[in-house]
């Protein structure tokens, strides 16, 4: 109960700074994108069935609050989450490289799709020039933000791991 709660209000949170502090309604300005990190380092951390919830809820966020439809943010962040816990068993916890790259390909990916929805189906098909100034930016914003946040969400999971040990042994 406790984890529930504490990724919840830690969805919360990063909502709340990603739409006030951040913009997230924004689409031309360059913002790190704190629900991708958040998505990401569940699914690395607690593996597939984590990652999934944790992106959907993430998405489910955005979806009521920005988009003109529900449910493409909620299925986009489910899908990443579910993917990057599939690196779950391959790497230490504690090492900070290999989220680094997968949050570099995640936000790829998510920006491209992003692209697709938004641009492309509206005949908008100026690639490089969205990569140059909202992807590669982003993603690079997002990535230096990683590795702050990710650190603090080890720290975070280690506790709640710690506390759930401690209360299975009584």
């Amino acid at each position: 109960m406790r984890r529930v709660i504490t990724i919840a209000i830690l969805i919360l949170l990063n909502f709340g700074l990603q739409s006030t502090l951040f913009g997230f309604g924004d689409i031309h300005s360059i913002k790190p994108n704190l629900l991708l990190i958040l998505t990401m380092s569940f699914g690395v951390m607690r593996g597939r069935r984590e990652g999934l919830l944790v992106g959907f809820f993430c998405g489910l966020l955005v979806d009521i609050y920005f988009a003109p439809v529900l449910g493409i943010y909620a299925m986009l962040y489910m899908f990443i989450g579910y993917f990057n816990g599939y690196m779950h068993k391959n790497f230490m916890i504690e090492d900070v490289m290999l989220p680094l790259i997968v949050i570099l390909i995640d936000d790829f990916l998510y920006n491209f799709m992003i692209y697709f929805v938004v641009f492309m189906l509206h005949n908008r098909l100026d690639f490089k020039g969205y990569f140059k100034r909202i992807i590669l930016p982003e993603m690079l914003c997002t990535a230096l933000l990683t590795i702050i946040l990710y650190k603090l969400y080890v720290i975070i999971n280690n506790y709640l791991k710690y506390k759930k040990e401690s209360k299975a042994r009584r």
